[in-house]
């Protein structure tokens, strides 16, 4: 598994680097899907110039980027297309109640299982993988909070609630336990 949760993206340098490391090819080649649909109020939709400026810093190009917004069925071959997945924030809610009415909680789940890329969730995009969302996605147990003054320590996971701070993530990599960076 090939997972990295942000609750500002790749602003931080070691997370920018983390995902670029997980890509499977060269960035320039990469192709990403940049999902938007948590952006439902006007703040969620200021930041995302700034959500796809993180694919264009990762080395991303943008003629590579296909922006999909869970309106409208997508398989899972088709998602096996691509080499990294991009999870907006906003509105978490919407967006856990559009997965789960997409049924693209079991395609991301496939996608994510086949490592055949890498997904990154900013914001409501990180918070659905938990299972207090109602996602139907379940990867965290604990609840996740994000934006938070301070985060949880890294490393190992707490048991209870995880706290991200602006410059933290989690790290999911193959069949190591996740743990949190920064």
């Amino acid at each position: 598994m090939k997972l990295l949760l942000t609750s500002t993206g790749l602003e931080n340098p070691v997370l920018l680097r983390a995902f670029v490391r997980l890509l499977p090819c060269r960035a320039a080649n990469a192709r990403a899907l940049f999902i938007p649909t948590a952006a439902v109020n006007c703040d969620a939709i200021e930041v995302l110039p700034k959500c796809l400026e993180d694919l264009y810093n990762a080395g991303i190009r943008r003629e590579n980027i296909t922006i999909y917004d869970l309106h409208m069925p997508m398989t899972q071959r088709e998602i096996a297309a691509f080499d990294c997945i991009y999870l907006c924030g906003g509105d978490t809610k919407y967006l856990a109640g559009r997965v789960k009415e997409a049924r693209f909680g079991e395609a991301l789940r496939a996608y994510l299982a086949a490592e055949r890329g890498v997904v990154l969730g900013v914001s409501a995009g990180s918070m659905i993988f938990s299972a207090a969302q109602g996602a139907g996605i379940d990867l965290l147990p604990q609840a996740l909070h994000v934006h938070c003054p301070q985060g949880s320590p890294q490393g190992a996971l707490p048991l209870e609630d995880i706290h991200l701070s602006n410059a933290q993530g989690i790290l999911f990599e193959g069949e190591s336990a996740p743990y949190i960076l920064e």
